[in-house]
């Protein structure tokens, strides 16, 4: 947010185990921050008082600054997008990169000169190559990497991420057409609108959208990508990956976002703060969790950052037609764009939460009191948060209840 302003600490805590976040101060409890992924107490700032038996039931607040950015989200601008992507025929990795108006090498240039177009200057924009071999031949790609940078003090990054490559049935035909016009013009199109946005001002926390090369041939721009960056010592603080979410008229009314691991793990607690946050925002659009990677036999570049120990989701439509994916059928006109709009709402709304918050909160050290059933939590007070709200979450449950 502009001007470094200051937002409220959330601590969510499940029973015996803790996981924190962050949210707006007194005025308008919102702006959570996801849960941190390291144990024990470690954020700067002073002792606070002790408080006993604080006041329950907090009615979390929207952001009206977020809130207005949401309500910016273009329609016109979202078709545009895919119409484009479309446009280039195919973005097969494997197709011609020489062409200004056909193939993968067509489409990472106007990707380049569009994130450069919509970053109202606050974009730093790159081309991160990486090698491709196929049938003895090496292809030069490039991922398409525009970064927002933080002014507030936190080292890690927020990454919002989606494929800009598409294949037809065979994925190393770089010749067939290939429109990729939902897989994933819709992620890349949901991403370059959220990049305009968020654009328009400062944020406390660093953002870096990347749009995915490779990903078609088994995730080589991720895995190229999350290497590099694991040697330059990059803090991924969390990542959601959009891979397939134009939708079509009729589907129901959810994304449905996958991510693997146990009620307490890094990736689900991620994906738990994702969803409050898209249920405050927009309950109308909820995330449906699916505990597991991804669908069965199938992959994104979510994965990549998973594998690196990152926590990460893959948000995807609720449901897929299979008769219009890796073939000439998957054109705009098949998408939902009211659909589409809703995704790019409650992306927006996520991310922003995210990265106008101070830093992600290390955990709370917790210790029973001689009284039975009562607890005192203890941390570290960051400066930057305008107060503290707490969740207790039943063992087993994948909601906060009440703060």
């Amino acid at each position: 947010m502009a001007g470094m302003r200051k937002f409220g600490l959330l601590l969510v805590v499940g029973l015996l185990i803790s996981s924190c976040s962050l949210l707006q101060g007194p005025q308008s409890v919102s702006l959570p921050t996801p849960p941190s992924v390291s144990q024990g107490v470690g954020q700067p700032g002073g002792p606070g008082e002790l408080v006993v038996d604080p006041v329950s039931d907090i009615v979390p607040g929207l952001d009206p600054d977020i809130q207005s950015l949401m309500d910016s989200i273009s329609q016109q601008q979202l078709i545009g997008y895919v119409q484009t992507l479309e446009n280039f025929q195919t973005r097969n990795t494997f197709s011609v990169v020489d062409d200004p108006t056909m193939g993968v090498g067509a489409a990472r240039l106007w990707l380049q000169s569009e994130f450069l177009r919509v970053g109202n200057g606050r974009l730093l924009v790159e081309a991160d190559d990486f090698p491709v071999t196929n049938g003895g031949i090496t292809y030069n790609q490039q991922n398409v990497v525009a970064t927002l940078p933080g002014i507030g003090f936190h080292p890690g990054v927020i990454v919002l991420s989606a494929h800009y490559d598409s294949r037809t049935i065979d994925p190393f035909d770089g010749r067939g057409s290939a429109p990729g016009a939902n897989d994933n013009g819709s992620g890349i199109a949901v991403l370059l609108e959220i990049a305009r946005l968020l654009s328009s001002r400062s944020w406390n926390q660093t953002i870096v959208f990347v749009a995915f090369a490779g990903e078609e041939q088994g995730r080589h721009g991720s895995i190229h990508y999350v290497n590099e960056q694991r040697l330059q010592g990059t803090k991924f603080d969390g990542v959601i990956n959009l891979d397939i979410v134009g939708g079509r008229p009729g589907i129901p009314q959810h994304l449905r976002m996958f991510t693997p691991g146990d009620e307490v793990s890094p990736p689900i607690r991620f994906a738990r703060y994702v969803n409050y946050i898209g249920g405050l925002y927009v309950p109308e659009f909820p995330l449906n969790l699916v505990n597991a990677e991804d669908r069965e036999g199938r992959y994104s570049d979510h994965i990549t950052f998973l594998q690196a120990s990152v926590p990460a989701v893959r948000l995807t439509e609720s449901q897929e037609d299979h008769d219009r994916q890796h073939n000439a059928r998957d054109t705009w006109d098949a998408i939902d764009f009211n659909y589409l709009m809703q995704v790019a709402r409650v992306n927006l709304a996520i991310v922003g939460n995210m990265i106008g918050a101070p830093a992600p909160p290390e955990a709370p050290l917790i210790a029973p009191m001689s009284d039975q059933g009562a607890y005192i939590l203890t941390w570290e007070r960051d400066t930057n948060a305008a107060g503290y709200a707490l969740s207790f979450r039943p063992a087993g449950s994948t909601t906060y209840p009440p703060f």
